[in-house]
């Protein structure tokens, strides 16, 4: 029996069994998915991840496969409204490095024991000696007992591991689409850009090899039809003078976005970190930095417990007060970007582009620069 079973092989469940591999502890990591991949969504790895992954080498084969993206900008009517400048910060990687998710995984994968995949977790449940965890792999039902569970299961293994009604939601009526784009070479390709206008915002990230990340606001009960959603999304874009970025459009696809902030991330030997134990809207990017920061910031608690056979209960509970507390300053900042990226009536437009000039003046600049980079994160 392994030392630590970890349910969930996405980047955060991936770079806790590669950190625990490589600090010696015996480790098993199941996965639903059949195979990696499955889609690109979270783009961006802030400084404080970095800065956290850098000690076991993953940050060296990360910036190897990712854009940096030093600077921001907001536009409104394709007029500047200010800049930010991670550069001016005092952190050693002074930019949002940016690379599809798939390929962040397959570098965390490189640590990592090889998943057993096909393995969909049916019920975990804590017991004095160990976590029973009941699988199906391949449709198989099988039943295990570990001495340390960790559920990273993303959203939808929330239930396996709290109550009903134990973690309250907030579902936003905001709806968004999405596109990765191939703009080819560009004199802004270290540049992301938010523009603000009456319709929404429009959201456009560098990404590696000519790619630039697309995301606007869509307008709540609009036609569902994959045809009509990625006309909206090429309409956005030409509004915003992105008429190459359109063109090379070929599908968007839509989401929604929830706040999720659980009470509590440990129950005796399972814990839960990741999406699982908090969900902030993805308008922000710091929801998978979230996640990648409690598996960091676990992994040498869970191998001192292991390596002496004590629980280190007193350095658990901080670590579980710490990034509740992120997570809570991360969905704060991700409902304030929510409600400035809505469309607005006429006034409220103008009102928004002052409120942004302000934000993006020095020397208020800076403590924006420091919230959008993760600065606040208690183990930044």
């Amino acid at each position: 029996m392994p030392d630590v079973v970890v349910v969930g092989a996405g980047p955060v469940g991936t770079l806790l069994a590669g950190d625990l591999a490589r600090r010696g502890v015996d480790v098993a990591l199941y996965e639903r998915r059949p195979a990696a991949g499955g889609g690109t969504r979270a783009i961006g790895v802030h400084a404080p991840v970095l800065a956290a992954l850098e000690p076991g080498g993953v940050t060296e084969r990360l910036l190897a496969a990712a854009a940096r993206v030093p600077r921001g900008e907001a536009r409104s009517g394709g007029r500047l409204l200010g800049s930010l400048s991670f550069s001016r910060l005092s952190t050693r990687f002074p930019f949002v490095a940016t690379l599809p998710q798939a390929a962040t995984e397959a570098v965390l994968a490189a640590d990592a024991p090889e998943p057993t995949r096909g393995a969909t977790a049916m019920s975990i449940a804590p017991r004095a000696e160990g976590v029973r965890v009941r699988i199906g792999v391949s449709g198989r039902p099988t039943e295990l007992t570990a001495p340390i569970v960790v559920v990273a299961t993303g959203a939808g293994g929330r239930d396996l591991v709290f109550r009903p009604g134990a973690v309250r939601a907030h579902e936003y009526r905001d709806r968004y689409l999405m596109a990765d784009a191939a703009t080819g070479l560009r004199a802004d390709d270290d540049l992301a850009v938010i523009h603000l206008d009456r319709d929404g915002v429009l959201e456009s990230f560098p990404l590696p090899h000519g790619y630039r990340r697309f995301v606007t606001w869509d307008s709540p009960g609009a036609d569902p039809d994959p045809a009509a959603r990625t006309e909206r999304l090429r309409a956005a874009l030409d509004a915003r003078g992105e008429g190459e970025a359109s063109v090379a459009v070929s599908q968007a696809t839509a989401f929604g976005v929830r706040r999720v902030v659980a009470p509590r991330l440990r129950n005796g030997r399972m814990i839960v970190i990741g999406d699982a134990a908090h969900e902030v809207s993805p308008i922000g990017g710091q929801g998978m930095n979230l996640g990648l920061l409690d598996a960091a910031t676990l992994a040498p608690l869970l191998a001192t417990w292991v390596r002496t056979g004590e629980a280190p209960d007193a350095d658990l509970a901080r670590w579980e007060k710490r990034r509740i507390a992120s997570a809570r300053t991360a969905a704060r900042l991700a409902a304030a970007n929510t409600a400035l990226g809505r469309s607005a009536t006429r006034p409220a437009d103008a009102a928004r582009r002052t409120l942004v000039r302000t934000m993006l003046t020095p020397p208020v600049d800076r403590i924006f620069a420091r919230a959008y980079s993760m600065g606040f994160d208690a183990d930044a």
